[in-house]
């Protein structure tokens, strides 16, 4: 008999986790502090995971509604600095967590929402890096009536950067990371707004303003930091590593982290190994296949958060010397 998985937090690594257990026979219980459907700060489209992942997760069906994303682009606000076919999924947490979950407890699993659990040996911790001190702060909202030029926008301003996904029912989500100001008498998507003029993007701003904000999809998060964790044993997702977010590696990352954590938690399940060898065996794998894209993003998260390094990635694209290509694979 398989011994029993749980799993803290049903977000992406969670819930696709949870479901690859399922359909290997594997009991698992997931504790999830919210409830669904919930709208996340995310950039809500997927890019680099590949079909076969998904495959192996069984939620390849899951993605079937989302919106094919083929183009994308880097501007300053008002000038394009560069353009590049992609192949992405653009779609939304609202809509992505909520089918997840759904064939989740369609194959047996017991998810227990608004609960809290603590780190454990025989936990998997999928709920995020615990909150601390960050000068970080991410907003997102999603708008109707809102033209692109591009399936993906990437916007760079003064103080963080904003992208721009197309998503399913003719919404576009804009998501943006910024340094955190003193801004008062902003709420909801005009908090976004303002970010977005202090950062200099007025062009942006004024597309905005011209189309309509789903109030209700507006949500923030702050208190994050970048990088890879050694905090909890056995982590995947976000708790495991955070990439900065202009790569839009963050969802796909999410799931392949499940991917590369399924057999070691498979092997604990048979009473192959030991619950600390399957911590340290899935540890070892996402840090493995993680360190290329870490190690890169975190050297180009820096120039596009400071005024000289902005100035530097301008001059380079406006020369026609930024690697588009190379970099988004390298990303990946």
């Amino acid at each position: 008999m398989k011994l029993p998985v749980t799993i803290a937090g049903g977000g992406l690594a969670g819930l696709s986790l949870g479901i690859a257990l399922r359909l290997r026979g594997v009991n698992v219980t997931i504790h999830e502090a919210s409830v669904y459907p919930r709208h996340r700060v995310c950039g809500e489209f997927l890019s680099g995971i590949t079909d076969e992942a998904l495959e192996r997760l069984g939620i390849r069906n899951a993605l079937n509604t989302a919106v094919p994303l083929r183009t994308a682009c880097w501007s300053n606000g008002t000038k394009i600095l560069g353009e590049m076919t992609v192949s992405g999924r653009g779609i939304s947490r609202w809509k992505l967590d909520d089918l997840l979950q759904r064939q989740f407890t369609a194959l047996g699993g017991n998810l227990v929402t608004q609960s809290r659990i603590q780190p454990a040996p025989g936990v998997i911790w999928a709920a995020g890096r615990p909150k601390n001190p960050s000068e970080w702060l991410g907003l997102k909202c999603h708008f109707r009536d809102l033209p692109l030029t591009h399936d993906l926008e990437m916007m760079l301003g003064t103080s963080g950067y904003v992208g721009l996904a197309r998503i399913e029912d003719g919404m576009v989500n804009v998501c943006g990371l910024f340094k955190r100001q003193q801004i008062s008498g902003a709420r909801g998507h005009e908090l976004l707004i303002a970010y977005l003029r202090a950062g200099g993007l007025f062009s942006l701003v004024e597309r905005l303003e011209s189309s309509a904000a789903i109030e209700e999809s507006f949500t923030g998060v702050a208190g994050f930091t970048f990088g890879n964790s050694g905090e909890i044993p056995f982590s995947i997702g976000d708790a495991a590593c955070i990439i900065p977010p202009f790569t839009g590696n963050g969802m796909s990352m999410a799931l392949e982290s499940s991917d590369y954590a399924l057999q070691s938690v498979l092997n604990y399940a048979d009473r192959s190994c030991s619950w600390d060898e399957a911590s340290r065996t899935s540890s070892q794998k996402q840090k493995q296949q993680f360190r290329r894209r870490m190690a890169v993003a975190s050297l180009i998260h820096p120039l596009l958060t400071s005024c000289a390094g902005l100035g530097v990635v301008r001059s380079l694209a406006s020369a026609g010397l930024l690697p588009y290509k190379t970099l988004h694979h390298l990303l990946r």
